[in-house]
């Protein structure tokens, strides 16, 4: 992950008007799509998994008939946990359908070897096409640089490494734009992956102080409650362990495909100096 986290301090400076209004925007939208989260959680647990058809005494709630009323005496950590993985659902969609959209309709590979073909052949204007047609972040990355191409091929008053260095600053510019987009909203699957097994552990701890508590203040040992009562903490457990490992799971699926996106823009960069290079000397 080291590639993908680019500093942009040059693009941030020529574009840092036009972005702080779409962080904002960004910071309230996922502020409202966790808080919504929360909200459903609640709901659920509290009239799905809470319906009087999931336990055996109805409104009295004490005994439960299948698993969902079982989750349902969790404790108020249930629907905090119910919470986060609908938060965690939320975000893996969303960084989904961002990251297949970056990667383009063609092959970040074989998008580079046609604008290699074109480059050799000094079509700039079919190579720009290319990248039109990649439509994906090496295409975009790939595109400012050839439109730098373009304008220094013309250029006749900088020598040729001047025009090398001011190609490779638009990629680096174009990049810095680019990156950062993948990489939006990942936080939330990292940290949910980390807190995820620690909320589910607190809430078993919870519950099975609460069920030790009730054996104490009962004075003889009932083995079938203290069961039940462990099992509806232990419930705690296996929502976070489920959620944290969903999390970690599509957490690191979403870099290694950054990672290609990154090596592709690499590439394409080097490409794009190295042509320059050999055939405007």
């Amino acid at each position: 992950m080291a590639d993908v986290k680019t500093a942009a301090a040059k693009p941030a400076a020529s574009h840092g008007n036009a972005g702080k209004p779409k962080n904002s925007n960004n910071f309230w939208l996922n502020l409202a799509l966790v808080v919504g989260c929360v909200v459903a959680g609640e709901i659920i647990w509290k009239f799905v998994l809470g319906a009087e058809g999931n336990f055996h005494d109805g409104a009295s709630r004490e005994k439960p008939a299948n698993i969902m009323g079982t989750m349902y005496q969790g404790g108020f950590v249930v629907p905090i946990l119910m919470a986060t993985l609908l938060t965690l659902i939320c975000f893996i969609i969303e960084r989904a359908l961002t990251i297949i959209k970056a990667k383009g309709k063609m092959d970040g590979g074989e998008f580079v070897r046609k604008v290699q073909y074109h480059l050799a052949n000094k079509s700039i204007d079919a190579a720009i096409a290319e990248c039109d047609k990649q439509a994906g972040s090496v295409g975009n990355v790939m595109r400012a640089g050839l439109m730098k191409y373009k304008e220094m091929t013309n250029n006749h008053e900088l020598d040729t490494d001047q025009k090398v260095l001011s190609i490779q600053k638009e990629i680096e510019e174009a990049t810095a734009l680019e990156l950062p987009m993948l990489e939006k909203n990942l936080v939330f699957l990292s940290t949910i992956a980390s807190c995820a097994t620690l909320l589910g552990l607190f809430g078993t701890v919870l519950g099975m102080i609460r069920s030790f508590a009730a054996m104490a203040n009962a004075g003889a040992p009932d083995a079938a409650a203290l069961a039940a009562g462990i099992s509806e903490a232990l419930i705690n457990t296996a929502l976070g362990i489920g959620t944290s490992f969903f999390a970690i799971v599509f957490y690191n699926f979403f870099t290694t495909i950054i990672d290609g996106i990154t090596f592709s823009i690499d590439e394409s960069g080097f490409t794009l100096t190295q042509s320059f290079a050999s055939q405007y000397k």
